[in-house]
């Protein structure tokens, strides 16, 4: 059976981790979630993507601890390859044109929130734990977790959690802004759709844009950022919809958006 499954709903994509019991960042699910991501970037008709995982014990658990001992005595170079290895799938998720969103229905500890903190925007049950608990193992994050975390959340809450390898609660990771929305068990990827199938009212273009303007923004200084969003605004105005879209206002109807 395959170990990342990839499912259409209409323009929406759907990535599911399922390397039972627990779903761990194997190399086997490695190497199949760069092809399912590959799959994805070159279909021009999915608007939204979807990340979950298969089960109810876990969205994605982290990676095979049974296989780091064999990186042990081959050198620093060949742990920071495979450090690489291990970011490679989860950044071409990050980097998806598309609004992104992790349904996660189980714990994510680790390289499973390391994959969560892909996603534009995050969904968790109310029973899951997230954390990055490598500092327990005596490693630290390998696949970006250390990166992305601070800039969700600011350094000094990451570094804490971090250095202290404590996870936390859903509620506790809503109210410093780790996830987005937390929800009842079973219903995490019922409130993704629901938000899914809301964005895909609007066309790709626009989505697109507003996407690169936030992400190219966000690492530039302010003014940087201005001229970066202006750029972006000029071309929201060479696409058919900005015409539709303002037209349907003036006449107090719902537009009828492009993909083009």
């Amino acid at each position: 059976m395959p170990v990342v499954s990839l499912e259409k709903q209409g323009q929406i994509a759907m990535i599911t981790i399922d390397n039972p019991p627990v779903n761990i960042y194997s190399k086997a699910v490695v190497e199949a979630l760069s092809q399912t991501a590959d799959e994805v970037k070159n279909d021009p008709d999915v608007k939204v993507v979807i990340v979950t995982g298969a089960g109810v014990r876990a969205f994605m658990a982290g990676g095979n601890i049974k296989e780091f001992p064999e990186w042990i005595g081959k050198g620093a170079d060949y742990a920071k390859e495979k450090s690489r290895w291990l970011q490679a799938p989860l950044r071409k998720i990050e980097t998806f044109s598309v609004p992104t969103i992790a349904a996660i229905n189980g714990p994510a500890l680790g390289g499973g929130l390391e994959l969560a903190l892909c996603c534009d925007i995050l969904i968790a049950e109310e029973q899951v734990k997230l954390g990055l608990s490598e500092v327990t193992l005596g490693i630290i994050p390998g696949s970006g977790g250390m990166q992305r975390l601070p800039w969700l959340i600011g350094k000094a809450k990451a570094k804490e959690m971090i250095f202290t390898g404590k996870p936390l609660i859903a509620a506790e990771a809503k109210e410093i802004g780790m996830v987005n929305h937390v929800v009842p068990k079973g219903k995490s990827l019922e409130k993704a759709l629901e938000l899914a199938r809301e964005i895909c009212k609007f066309s790709f273009p626009i989505l697109m844009y507003a996407k690169r303007a936030v992400e190219e923004g966000y690492e530039q200084t302010m003014d940087e950022g201005l001229v970066t969003e202006a750029e972006y605004f000029g071309k929201v105005f060479e696409t058919k919809n900005v015409r539709e879209g303002l037209q349907a206002f003036i006449e107090k109807r719902n537009p009828r958006f492009l993909d083009q």
